[in-house]
């Protein structure tokens, strides 16, 4: 769920590539992606005009979408090569320090995310991509009054755009107001272009998981059928239509779909939800084995920013019965950000460590927010007694 969040608030500005549908070389770009479409018309322009700076920053901000396309992080690290080329040309040219804290808030540097963009938007006040930065970065950080400022901001500078409506929706689901998300949501996914592919893919997708809180199923599976159409093999499609398909009670079904998502985006966190539900499915060796790996892997990353950390506290608070363990990388977490979900893992990890006095005052920051999520408010509920 971590990176699924993650991606509402990196949901990659439309307006931030408009430039490049200018350049004048057709190209054969039929099998190509959006961002694939987008990487290529950069680099044309800069095989055009090496010395300038835009195009380079066109192309990082290509790379970033295709990160989030693939859930492949190695874009990232082309993206950054592109913004240190543009820096280099013109140093401290907007468009390059604004390609930087895209790629901050993808690679889950939200703190430092957060201070670049409150120095880019001293420079450029009206600036609508550094107010979505804004509302990202304060979103990841708990910063969530702050979070909901800069996406008023958003729909106050340029009522209905779709950066402004996605943020907007992402804050009214983390306040518990899941018909008001839904219906910003929709009015996202009617502007956007038809041939934004992976973005129509992801706002269905968004719009299914709204459903599954509401118990919408046979809507939400209509609208992930219609996600993996537009895109298909789209890792987030196929993780929602997994927990669609645990809810159902199908349980081999959802662990093919996830086995399908691990092997697109091969990251801890997946590998976790794929254990649960081989645990689920009966298939008790499979799971164990795939739990050590998940251990392994997340443990491997959990001094990072990009990591698994929210999974491997439930993991040793659970699974493992390690809760000084799972209370160790929950606080090692809070340090560093504390919106909902953290908080929640939090308290839970508090609550196996038999601090349950402490649990119940974080549960209760929790629900004050406005957590709806049924597994929360079933752990609220045990912490509760």
């Amino acid at each position: 769920m971590k990176r699924l969040l993650t991606a509402i608030w990196l949901l990659l500005l439309c307006c931030a590539l408009t430039g490049l549908a200018q350049t004048s070389t057709r190209l054969n770009t039929a099998k190509l992606s959006p961002a694939e479409q987008s990487i290529e018309r950069s680099k044309q322009a800069i095989e055009k005009n090496p010395r300038q700076a835009d195009p380079y920053n066109e192309l990082a901000f290509a790379f970033a979408r295709r990160a989030r396309e693939t859930s492949d992080v190695t874009y990232y690290t082309q993206a950054e090569e592109a913004v240190k080329k543009s820096l280099a040309l013109a140093p401290g040219n907007p468009g390059g320090e604004k390609a930087r804290v895209w790629i901050l808030l993808g690679k889950h540097e939200f703190a430092q995310a957060l201070e670049a963009a409150k120095v880019l938007n001293k420079r450029v006040p009206d600036d609508l991509l550094v107010y979505a930065y804004l509302t990202d970065a304060n979103a990841e950080l708990g910063n969530y009054d702050e979070a909901e400022k800069a996406a008023n901001w958003m729909l106050k500078l340029r009522p209905g755009n779709i950066a402004g409506l996605t943020r907007a929706a992402y804050l009214r689901e983390i306040f518990g107001d899941t018909a008001g998300s839904l219906e910003l949501m929709e009015m996202a996914y009617q502007s956007t272009p038809p041939a934004e592919l992976e973005e129509r893919a992801w706002i269905l997708t968004q719009m299914a998981h709204l459903k599954l809180f509401t118990g919408e199923t046979g809507e939400a599976e209509k609208l992930l059928q219609e996600a993996l159409a537009l895109f298909p093999g789209y890792h987030y499609a196929l993780g929602n239509l997994a927990k669609l398909r645990i809810e159902q009670k199908e349980y081999e079904q959802a662990v093919g779909l996830l086995k399908q998502r691990y092997e697109a985006a091969p990251h801890a966190e997946n590998l976790y939800e794929l254990a649960e539900a081989l645990a689920l499915a009966g298939r008790v060796e499979e799971a164990r084995n795939c739990y050590t790996e998940f251990e392994k892997k997340a443990l491997a990353e959990s001094a990072q920013w990009d990591n698994a950390n929210r999974e491997l506290i439930f993991y040793y608070a659970n699974y493992a019965k390690k809760p000084a363990e799972s209370l160790r990388i929950a606080q090692l977490e809070l340090a560093r950000r504390r919106d909902l979900y953290t908080l929640d893992a939090h308290a839970w990890a508090l609550y196996k460590s038999g601090r349950r006095a402490e649990a119940r005052r974080q549960m209760e920051a929790v629900l004050a927010i406005g957590a709806h999520d049924p597994k929360i408010l079933a752990r609220a509920e045990l912490i509760k007694r």
